[in-house]
Order: C-alpha cells, then sequence, then structure tokens
C-alpha cells in the first residue's frame, strides 16, 4: 500500500521546502554581495596591473640594487601622487559624465584635441614596442626558442603582440578584466610574496618606509621610482573603465576613491617589493635584469623561487601590454569623436567602432618593428616632450576641478585636494624637467 499523506505531513514538507528556498535565496544574496564588493575595486586592479610595467620594476629593482631599502619611501609616496591625479580625473568624469579629454576640449579649446594627439601618436609607438620587447624577453627567460636570446625574443614579442591584440578585439570587457585579475594573481605570488621570503632586515625596511633621504648618487633612482611607478598616459583608461561599470555622481566619485586607493596600494607594494629584492644584488642595466632578478631569487629559495618569480614578471608586463591595447585606444576613439560631427565614443559600445579597432591593430602591428630597431635616440627625443604630461594633467586638474561652474560644490577641489595637487605639480614639474634636461644632455656630442 502507498503511503498516506495526512495535512500535518504535507505542512512540514512545505514548510521544509520554504526554509531550503529561504536558504538558498540568502545564500545567493550573500554569494551577490560579495561579488558587487569585489567588482568594486575591478577598475583599481586594471589599473594597478597596467601601470606596474616592466620599466618601472626594473627601475625600482635597480635603485635597490644600488641603494638598498633606503628609497621604499619613493615607491609609496609615488603611488600616493598618481593617487590624487587619477582621483581628480575620476572625479571630473563624475561630475560632468565627460572623459577628462573631452573636457579639455571644450573647456580649454579645440587646440588641446590636436597637441593631445601629437603626444599620443608616439607614445603610443614607442611605449608598445618596449612592452612587446620586455614581453619578448620574459616569454624567452621562460621558455627559450633555440640557441639566439634575440630571435628568441622577436618571436615571442610578436606572438605576445598578435594574442593581446586578438584576446582584446574578441574577448569584451569581461574576459579583459578576468585575464588581469589573472595576471594580478601570478603578479602577486611572483613578486610581492616572494620579497619578504629574501629575509630582509626589518629595521632596514622601516628606516626606508618612513624616513624620506635620499642617498648619495642617488637621486636619479628616487625621481625615478616617484615619477614612474603608476603609469603616464594609463592615468587617462580609468575613466573609460569606471564608465564600463556606469558609476555617476557623488556615489560614484567615493567608489573610485576606495577603488584606487586598492590599486595603488598594490601598485605601493609592488614597486615596494622589487627594490627589496633587488637589493643586496649586482645588477646591469638592460634586459638581463630580470634573469638576474631571477638568479637572486634562486640563491635563496632554490629552482621553484626562480621559476615563480620569472612568471610573476612576465604578468606584470603582459598586463600592462593588455591594459595598453585594451585602454589606449579608447583615447583615440574620444580623439576622432570630439570633430565636428563626429561619432561620441561613450556609445552603446566603442570598442565595436572603427577607430578604436585600427588603433588596437595599430598597436599590435606597426610597433613590432622596434623589436630590431635601437631605440636610444628615439627614446631620448621622446623623453625631452614625454615628461611634460604629468605636470599637464595636474595644472589642468587643478584648474578644471577647481571651478564649481564646472563640476559644482559637492565635487570641487577642497583645500586638502588643491595643496596634493599643487605639491603633485610641482613634484613632477622637477621631475620632467630634469629627465628632458638629462636626455638633452645625452643628445649633445
Amino acid at each position: 500500500m502507498g503511503a498516506t499523506v495526512t495535512p500535518g505531513t504535507a505542512g512540514v514538507a512545505a514548510h521544509g521546502l520554504r526554509r531550503c528556498l529561504e536558504t538558498r535565496h540568502l545564500a545567493t544574496m550573500a554569494d551577490r554581495r560579495w561579488l558587487s564588493r569585489v567588482a568594486l575595486f575591478g577598475p583599481g586592479l586594471l589599473v594597478a596591473a597596467t601601470g606596474v610595467g616592466a620599466g618601472d620594476l626594473l627601475t625600482a629593482s635597480l635603485a635597490g640594487s644600488r641603494h638598498g631599502v633606503a628609497l621604499l619611501w619613493a615607491a609609496w609616496l609615488g603611488a600616493t601622487l598618481k593617487w590624487f591625479l587619477n582621483e581628480g580625473i575620476a572625479r571630473w568624469q563624475m561630475a560632468t559624465g565627460t572623459t577628462l579629454l573631452q573636457g579639455w576640449v571644450e573647456r580649454l579649446g579645440r587646440w588641446v584635441r590636436w597637441a593631445f594627439l601629437a603626444y599620443l601618436l608616439p607614445w603610443s609607438f614607442f611605449t608598445a614596442g618596449a612592452l612587446i620587447s620586455a614581453c619578448g624577453v620574459a616569454g624567452a627567460s621562460i621558455v627559450p626558442l633555440g640557441a639566439d636570446p634575440r630571435t628568441a625574443k622577436i618571436l615571442w614579442g610578436i606572438a605576445h603582440a598578435a594574442v593581446g591584440g586578438a584576446l582584446v578585439w574578441r574577448g569584451g570587457f569581461r574576459v579583459f578584466e578576468r585575464l588581469m585579475a589573472a595576471c594580478v594573481a601570478l603578479m602577486v605570488a611572483g613578486v610581492v610574496l616572494t620579497a619578504p621570503l629574501l629575509a630582509p632586515h626589518v629595521g632596514a625596511i622601516a628606516a626606508g618606509l618612513l624616513v624620506p633621504r635620499v642617498p648619495p648618487g642617488g637621486t636619479g633612482y628616487a625621481l625615478g621610482v616617484l615619477g614612474g611607478v603608476g603609469g603616464t598616459v594609463t592615468l587617462l583608461s580609468y575613466g573609460y573603465w569606471v564608465r564600463e561599470k556606469g558609476r555617476r555622481g557623488v556615489q560614484g566619485a567615493a567608489q573610485c576613491r576606495l577603488d584606487l586607493a586598492g590599486g595603488y596600494f598594490l601598485t605601493a607594494l609592488f614597486g615596494m617589493a622589487m627594490i627589496i629584492i633587488g637589493a643586496g644584488a649586482e645588477l646591469r642595466q638592460g634586459p638581463a635584469v630580470a634573469s638576474e632578478l631571477a638568479g637572486r631569487v634562486a640563491t635563496v629559495l632554490g629552482p621553484w623561487g626562480h621559476t615563480v618569480f620569472l612568471f610573476g614578471f612576465w604578468a606584470a608586463v603582459f598586463s600592462s601590454l593588455l591594459g595598453v591595447w585594451q585602454s589606449i585606444p579608447y583615447l583615440f576613439a574620444d580623439f576622432v569623436a570630439l570633430r565636428p560631427g563626429g561619432r561620441r565614443a561613450d556609445g552603446p559600445d566603442p570598442t565595436t567602432t572603427l577607430p578604436y579597432r585600427a588603433f588596437l591593430l595599430f598597436l599590435s602591428t606597426v610597433p613590432v618593428v622596434l623589436l630590431w630597431t635601437p631605440l636610444e635616440q628615439a627614446q631620448l627625443l621622446y623623453a625631452v616632450f614625454g615628461a611634460l604630461f604629468m605636470p599637464f594633467l595636474a595644472l589642468t586638474l587643478l584648474v578644471m576641478n577647481g571651478r564649481t561652474a564646472w563640476v559644482g560644490r559637492d565635487l570641487r577641489n577642497g583645500w586638502a585636494t588643491t595643496t596634493a595637487l599643487a605639491v603633485t605639480l610641482l613634484v613632477f614639474v622637477y621631475i620632467g624637467g630634469g629627465e628632458a634636461l638629462a636626455a638633452l644632455r645625452r643628445m649633445l656630442p
């Protein structure tokens, strides 16, 4: 005989089903809250992954090699200054609904559009070439192709440029975010977690962090770490990434501040970790630095440390390449959209527009020629005018975000922000002027 279902047993079953569904609903809501908190820091992670490139990591490691941990303060101070700049970029966009490039053109005049293009094209060419070369060196360090290191670097460089372009072209923003998150995880494992395992002197590290002193002969390295950590033109990328998240207004500005704090905290950690790893090592300038650093790690941690560090270094340079490939075409699409009658770059999906894809194709192909070309003279010429970008950015944020009529009372510069931007302006005028003068001296016979 079948079991008899009484009203009492049916009620118990229904109650149990409701409790089960409620439990699943609460678990789903908790998962969504957790994911939303993680997503809040998404653009900040992109900033960290893009802004920490091979040049920044190698400059920091050379600073550690020459001067120990005395310049640790320059890494966190540089990241802090970049936070103020990027917070200003985000605040302008949250207040006006326009990118900073649009704001420059609309508020300062259309000449800015062409001046920015004159800067963007050579910057993109040389930066893409440097990233392609760095990816080639990193790939060849992990998997050598044949006996000739130069040929291996060229082959790996071409492969990284093409794969990066294809991933951005076909993958979309969500795939890009996931790839960058994976790279950040490798960077943390290979660089940040490696540094304390080298058993550095705690007292010396505390002094390097808290006492901002420049050892004899260390001015150039201090300025290099201070100005290089966290990127330059790539700061403008953040506005396009937060637009993908739909942030706006006062609430969006608050989210950006928290998000950027997380991103630049990681940036400072990467810079300081490279200084610690480089301390005590005899490093030469050039592409061999990465292998020399891996050898330094291997002497303390063994072969596994050598491999983990190289993968962390590779993740740093490949994530920078991906970040530049994905974000810099936004700037070019913005430039094209700002012409009279142009299509706005903030439409439904600007990554499908012809200007965006044309510039992505340019980044993935044309700078590959620099794998065969000596770059010293071209890089020196670029340094002369490239050093002007950061002071211009700080100055325009001081002026534009200080106008209540432009950004509103709630999002205009306060006295603390104005002071910080003024200090940032002076620091980068000094750094930029020093870089330009040094480049000119090297160019003159």
